[in-house]
């Protein structure tokens, strides 16, 4: 645990111990082509799979991994299913942030009787290598929290799932582990949310941006960054401002039909190699203004990447009292406007950007108005 989270937690209780990230589940039309998709673009490699000849008769699901990371694609096998009116309502979009606890059963025990709707009640899963506990609760939207105690199991995946076997293997592009993942809410629902992760899951307040922060001449939004005990989950919660025009946050609700995940961070050690392998392969970023980088050393300081490199490919900078951080978005990965990643790299910072809000967001705009959605 770093200085400033000892200071936010000061007694480091913890009534929730979250070991980390287990995996991410996209709701997809087509889970087989989304797949390829994210083996191809981002680097993936096939992991685990589910479907008719696993036995299950109401959906598929493909897992891939990359390093730390684990993302799982699936799609119904028929109408009039849970999985489907979600893609009806939202289009592809992340249904469960799976977080991986040593006991799921007092993971849903503390949350629920603190206040969170039940989305799963304990239960296990078991098959030949072991057995997996797991629970889950409601979160903001449509969006759940599931809880993956795996200690007893030695399995590729889950219970269900058998090993994918794949002859394409594209290369990694260097992801490691997910960094953060953003939440979008309603109009003065910020403040909501950060009760219920302070109050319900243990989180507390790492940093606040308002809209002086996180504004331009067109637009504005508020966000608050929840972290739990150890540092190693971290949700900023966002939600609009007034502005002169329809915000980035805004649009994402309008067409994700309400609040979700708008963007997951995924850190690599070396975002310039990183970028370069995933724009070869069709990854769309976003392009910052040249002028941009006229100032961004003064703003900075010393760096060890050349700033034409950075130029070359719109990485933006930016530096807090801990180091300096490098970031990159993509646009979204879908025809909706709504999901986006990432990219980052840290070299001591531990903040998010805040010298490149200003920016980030014209840039944000720009492809708003070409969308014709900034009005």
């Amino acid at each position: 645990m770093n200085e400033k989270l000892k200071k936010i937690f000061p007694k480091a209780q913890d009534f929730l111990p979250i070991n980390g990230t287990d995996y991410v589940e996209f709701y997809v039309s087509n889970a087989k082509q989304a797949a390829h998709f994210y083996k191809t673009a981002f680097g993936f490699q096939s992991l685990a799979y589910s479907g008719l000849e696993t036995g299950s008769t109401t959906k598929t699901s493909y897992v891939l991994a990359q390093d730390k990371i684990r993302i799982v694609l699936t799609s119904p096998m028929s109408g009039n299913t849970e999985i489907e009116e979600h893609i009806t309502k939202h289009g592809d979009g992340i249904k469960v942030i799976a977080l991986w606890v040593d006991d799921a059963t007092k993971a849903w025990e503390e949350t629920t009787k603190r206040g969170a709707k039940s989305y799963m009640k304990p239960a296990k899963m078991e098959d030949e290598n072991g057995l997996v506990i797991h629970s889950g609760i409601h979160t903001y939207g449509d969006t759940v929290h599931v809880f993956i105690e795996r200690k007893n199991y030695n399995g590729i995946f889950l219970p269900g799932f058998k090993k994918w076997e794949s002859t394409y293997k594209p290369e990694s592009t260097g992801l490691k582990y997910i960094d953060h993942m953003v939440g979008n809410v309603g109009w003065n629902e910020m403040n909501i949310w950060e009760d219920f992760y302070r109050d319900v899951m243990g989180f507390a307040n790492l940093i606040t941006f308002d809209d002086k922060d996180i504004s331009t001449q067109f637009t504005a939004l508020m966000s608050k960054v929840m972290t739990n005990g150890n540092g190693r989950i971290k949700f900023p919660i966002n939600e609009p401002a007034k502005g002169a025009k329809k915000s980035q946050i805004e649009e994402y609700l309008e067409f994700y039909n309400g609040p979700g995940c708008q963007h997951i961070a995924i850190a690599t050690d070396n975002i310039i190699d990183t970028v370069k392998k995933m724009q070869n392969r069709g990854v769309e970023f976003l392009h910052v203004p040249k002028s941009y980088y006229d100032t961004v050393l003064n703003r900075v300081g010393e760096i060890d990447e050349k700033v034409d490199k950075l130029k070359e490919l719109s990485i933006l900078v930016d530096r807090d009292d801990e180091g300096y951080l490098l970031q990159i978005f993509t646009k979204p990965i879908q025809d909706r406007p709504t999901l986006f990643f990432e990219i980052i790299q840290r070299k001591g910072a531990q903040s998010f950007g805040k010298g490149n809000f200003k920016a980030l967001f014209e840039a944000i705009e720009d492809e708003q108005r070409k969308r014709g959605t900034l009005i």
